[in-house]
């Protein structure tokens, strides 16, 4: 396939196995966040970018929520229901978590003989305490033999049917027990089509600043499949910073994009060298909040589900915007789309897009904290028998999501 690049683009598309990904921008999986509705909206607001005169951030990669591979394999139908994807959605992505070799494979050949996933992507750096507590996500990697099993069982089993697996993973445990060059490395051995790092550690958390020369350390080390930077790509103008300081291939974007699903349309006007940005009325905003709740209810079959989802978005959406503490704690209950619309048509449709305190951080940081893993999981790099067990009991009692 040629592929061409715009004169002025900062990046060129950003290629992962067979696929090609014109915007070079991958949504990151979160939890309870990136589900079918939100997936629709980032790229129909992103198709909406081509009529603004900017470029389309529909040809972004958007992943599925994080999915535990037991699960999967055991077809639970909450599972069953996360990696739907609508028709029109290319390609179909998914995230698997899991911490033993065989369950992932598995995993793997369930989407992949049953045409259910065009893409798959391993988590390696979740650092939430139930997951790292059982050996799994930014703490997988730890064990060389471990993390390295699973991504060469994943990579044989998808090969075969020209599915691109790729690997997300974070920079180790803390400063003092750093894996991500050594995962870097053989993830590439084992032939996974990307490798995507989050500048933080497990114990950061998302606390403090994102170390970018991690990314960059990472794109000198991995030469031959692309490297995508993670972590404080809160505009287009950081990801573009984050492009010419790490020369990472693409970037990877999570928090930025919470109550902003116009940010993939600014991603790939900047990454193509363009000068547009999305500036929404409260009024445009609002439209998309409601729009957002819609596909809610179509995704959960449950109208009152849908909004009490829609909850959480809703400081994500209003940020910076004139809203009122009435309003928006009324907001904060809505229990339907009847109270949705009524609330939101008392709000100043024509207030303008505020400008900086509209942008920045959004979503809980934290703060840094004692990873909490298996015991003597750091007293070597390979996996003990006991260890072993441990894991095995992890694929039963962690829950996709």
């Amino acid at each position: 396939m040629t592929v061409t690049t715009a004169p002025n683009a900062v990046l060129p598309p950003l290629e992962i196995g067979r696929h090609t990904i014109e915007s070079p921008v991958v949504l990151a999986p979160m939890a309870g966040i990136t589900n079918r509705a939100f997936r629709k909206l980032c790229r129909e607001y992103g198709e909406d970018g081509l009529s603004r005169g900017g470029a389309s951030g529909a040809t972004s990669l958007y992943v599925s929520e994080m999915i535990t591979s037991r699960a999967l394999v055991e077809r639970t139908p909450e599972t069953m229901r996360l990696i739907e994807h609508d028709p029109e959605e290319h390609p179909r992505s998914i995230q698997l978590y899991g911490v033993d070799p065989a369950t992932v494979a598995a995993a793997v050949r369930l989407l992949v003989t049953e045409d259910r996933a065009d893409h798959i992507d391993l988590n390696f750096g979740c650092p939430v305490p139930k997951v790292t507590r059982k050996g799994g996500g930014a703490a997988l990697p730890w064990k060389r033999d471990l993390f390295e099993g699973i991504v060469t069982a994943a990579v044989r089993e998808a090969e075969p049917y020209a599915v691109p697996v790729t690997v997300k993973m974070r920079k180790g445990i803390d400063d003092d027990h750093l894996t991500y060059l050594e995962a870097g490395l053989t993830a590439e051995r084992a032939g996974v089509a990307a490798v995507a790092l989050h500048g933080r550690t497990a114990s950061q958390a998302y606390s403090g600043e994102a170390d970018w020369t991690a990314i960059a350390r990472l794109k000198e080390t991995v030469r031959s499949i692309p490297v995508l930077g993670n972590g404080d790509i809160w505009s287009a103008e950081d990801a573009v910073r984050m492009a010419e300081e790490t020369g990472c291939d693409g970037v990877v974007v999570g928090r930025g994009c919470l109550g902003r699903p116009w940010l993939f349309t600014d991603l790939a006007a900047a990454f193509a060298g363009s000068p547009v940005r999305v500036q929404p009325t409260l009024g445009e905003v609002t439209a998309t909040l409601r729009r957002h709740a819609v596909y809610l209810v179509d995704f959960y079959g449950d109208e009152l589900k849908a909004c009490r989802d829609i909850r959480k978005h809703i400081a994500w959406y209003l940020k910076g915007f004139p809203a009122g503490s009435t309003v928006r704690n009324s907001l904060a209950l809505v229990d339907s789309l009847e109270s949705l619309d009524e609330l939101l048509a008392s709000m100043d449709a024509s207030a303008p897009w505020p400008g900086e305190p509209a942008e920045g951080q959004r979503g809980r940081a934290g703060s840094p904290r004692v990873v909490a893993l298996p015991d003597g999981w750091l007293s070597s790099r390979e996996l003990s028998a006991d260890h072993r067990r441990a894991v095995a009991e992890a694929e039963l009692s962690v829950s996709g999501g």
